[in-house]
């Protein structure tokens, strides 16, 4: 296929948000598993201050903690043109004399606060282009893990008990706020930034006193927190893919060798954890829990791709959906992409049904009225 009869994947990646390193990570092995003869592939990364630099190449690099990771080099001063409205991402460089980069579809590769929220969808749908993952209502629930919480109960999906706290009421009420946490939800606790992802802000608290310092922490990353009950747990993840008739893979295990799955277990430390494809569960129980990633799937009003959590309570066997990711990671060793190999469907594969996944929702708004009379 010649060079202009492949279609232009606009590979997204960086972004403002504690996650940003992770995201160069993803990206590398998205750009890597894209099929070079069916793609173009235009890597545009997003430094931490949110400017946007599109790359001369795709150019993939040694990284001491990731093992590697997709360059993203400054250069230039780029403009991104939503007005031009004709299905495709147009970006500028209006330090060269308007350079114009276009692509046909984005793939979002970015984690967490202003990538994975809705913010970055909104910015997408405002140009008319086709990108990849949940859009803007589905991502922005499912990063907010209290609504979130709130529409799982509703499907009558179990959740773990939790309170939701902003900054405001914990200056002006912390010492009712902590009494509330200790006779609601008992010891040990998590502590939670509302809107973050890969651990980031988290953590475990066992004693009352060290309770104030972990919301502190989680307070640095949001403007509102979760604190929840400590389930003594097996955390077993379920990738689902589709729009309308979404699909759930085997279920896999993640077995972590710190305290809890930290940023640092999933990341950082090379063992950190490890992943146990498929998960040893009883295949009554696999099935439950794999119709009910389905249904929050569905109740979060997701689309494209996610990866849904839960915790398996090791004493009672009951389960808990603990969170819904709508961009999850796209690292080597990420446990999306390993569970629908595990189930029968390569990385470059899946990537090739994510692209097609978000050209069929694509087609579908296009086709919906915004006026009553034209």
């Amino acid at each position: 296929m010649k060079s202009s009869d492949k279609m232009k994947i606009g590979v997204l990646y960086g972004g403002r948000s504690g996650e940003h390193n992770v995201s160069l990570c993803s990206a590398a092995s998205v750009v890597s598993a894209l099929d070079q003869d069916k793609y173009e592939v235009i890597a545009i990364g997003i430094d931490k201050d949110g400017r946007w630099y599109v790359q001369d190449k795709a150019e993939i690099v040694p990284n001491k903690d990731f093992g590697q990771i997709l360059s993203l080099k400054k250069r230039g001063k780029w403009l991104v043109n939503h007005f031009e409205q004709e299905n495709k991402l147009h970006v500028y460089n209006i330090e060269n004399n308007n350079e114009e980069v276009i692509v046909d579809i984005v793939f979002p590769v970015l984690h967490g606060t202003y990538g994975e929220d809705g913010t970055m969808q909104g910015l997408l749908e405002l140009a008319m282009v086709p990108y990849v993952g949940a859009d803007v209502a589905g991502s922005a629930v499912g990063m907010d893990k209290d609504i979130a919480k709130r529409l799982l109960k509703e499907a009558d999906i179990p959740v773990v008990p939790s309170i939701t706290i902003s900054k405001h009421q914990w200056e002006v009420n912390s010492g009712i706020i902590i009494q509330d946490a200790l006779c609601t939800l008992g010891m040990p606790l998590f502590v939670k930034p509302l809107c973050t992802g890969s651990s980031v802000g988290v953590n475990k608290v066992k004693t009352k006193e060290l309770l104030p310092e972990a919301i502190a922490f989680a307070f640095q990353f949001d403007t509102r927190i979760m604190i929840e009950k400590a389930i003594d747990c097996r955390e077993i993840e379920c990738a689902i893919l589709g729009n309308e008739n979404p699909s759930a893979s085997i279920l896999g295990e993640i077995i972590p060798n710190h305290e809890f799955y930290s940023y640092e277990a999933k990341y950082i430390d090379p063992n950190g954890a490890a992943i146990k494809i498929p998960a040893d569960i009883d295949e009554t129980l696999a099935d439950l829990i794999r119709t009910a990633a389905v249904k929050g799937y569905r109740a979060l009003a997701c689309s494209s791709l996610a990866r849904v959590d839960f915790f398996l309570d090791k004493n009672s066997n009951e389960f808990y959906l603990n969170e819904i990711n709508t961009l999850p990671g796209f690292t080597s060793v990420s446990m999306y992409p390993k569970l629908w190999e595990a189930s029968g469907l390569k990385y470059s594969d899946l990537l090739d049904k994510l692209i097609a996944l978000a050209l069929e929702r694509h087609r579908n708004k296009m086709n919906v009225k915004t006026e009553m009379f034209s």
